[in-house]
């Protein structure tokens, strides 16, 4: 999938859209505060996923004139 957030970070970058990437960012930052809180299952692969989607998004981000 992070190649998938990579190519949505990309598009949203070339347009200079700091609300979808702040709001995609939003998303996936309380998806790892949910993923973190579950028990009964190790959702450890999930939060590496979502934690590597978050680096990338930020990495968008930083790339991005500041407002």
């Amino acid at each position: 999938m992070s190649r998938s957030v990579e190519l949505i970070v990309e598009g949203y970058v070339r347009l200079n859209d700091r609300d979808a990437l702040e709001d995609i960012l939003a998303h996936r930052q309380d998806l790892l505060r949910q993923l973190v809180a579950v028990t009964g299952v190790d959702p450890q692969r999930s939060i590496a996923q979502v934690s590597e989607e978050i680096t990338i998004i930020e990495a968008g981000l930083a790339t991005l004139v500041p407002e």
